[in-house]
């Protein structure tokens, strides 16, 4: 299968190169976009100077926009599987042949990596941990199933789920909407562990108001998911 990796990145300018330069070692034969989403950092001028294939945003669109748009060019050039990197170094790339896999295999049609399996690795704060719990909750009541790490965005998708998403994903804060909208679409998710890390540079644009404001967010979204009725494959 034909396989595109999507590095979302919005100011990464400590980490990007490194994190494109793991994926070519780690993971040579698959291809790879970043997608720059309007950095005010260097982030574009180091894509550049290092030749770094990747599509540059002219407005900041968040990382539900810079993914979405990273899914459209997979679509538009006849990709079968997309996989999300985060480009802050969080991510092991010495996984994604383990999510593809499974792709490959027919088990599912999305394809997450779970740091809350295996307990390996970052576990995030006990705060972040706290909400990640509540969304799983959430989650299991909407849809009767278990995602214990919703808020990864180390994924692989397949060709449909890919379609899906270009037509609709969330513009900020994605993923756990990401996997209700898909389950409710008739798609079939599963999780796998890998062992993920602490950021490699910059910080994280979600600060405590930021929290309070996804947590809501995410929360309505997933309950007003929960009255749908899930499309029949």
């Amino acid at each position: 299968m034909k396989v595109l990796v999507i590095i979302p990145a919005y100011n990464e300018s400590e980490s990007i190169l490194g994190v494109v330069n793991e994926l070519k070692t780690k993971c040579p034969d698959y291809d790879y976009v970043v997608v720059n989403d309007c950095s005010t950092d260097n982030t574009l001028e180091i894509l550049r100077e290092h030749n770094i294939n990747h599509l540059n945003l002219p407005v900041n669109l968040g990382i539900g926009g810079g993914m979405q748009t990273g899914f459209k060019y997979a679509v538009e050039r006849g990709y079968d599987i997309g996989v999300q990197l985060d480009g802050d170094g969080q991510h092991d790339p010495a996984f994604i042949k383990n999510l593809i896999a499974e792709i490959e295999a027919g088990n599912c049609d999305i394809c997450i990596g779970s740091r809350f399996i295996s307990h390996e690795g970052f576990q995030t704060s006990g705060m972040r941990r706290l909400g990640i719990g509540i969304l799983k909750f959430l989650i299991k009541i909407s849809c009767g199933i278990t995602i214990t790490d919703a808020t990864s965005g180390f994924r692989a998708i397949n060709r449909k789920a890919l379609i899906h998403y270009t037509r609709s994903y969330a513009q900020d804060y994605p993923e756990p909407e990401a996997c209700v909208s898909a389950y409710k679409s008739g798609l079939d998710l599963k999780e796998i562990p890998v062992i993920m890390r602490e950021r490699q540079g910059g910080r994280s644009s979600i600060n405590v108001g930021r929290s309070i404001y996804y947590m809501a967010k995410v929360s309505i979204a997933i309950l007003l998911y929960g009255f749908a009725r899930r499309a029949d494959k």
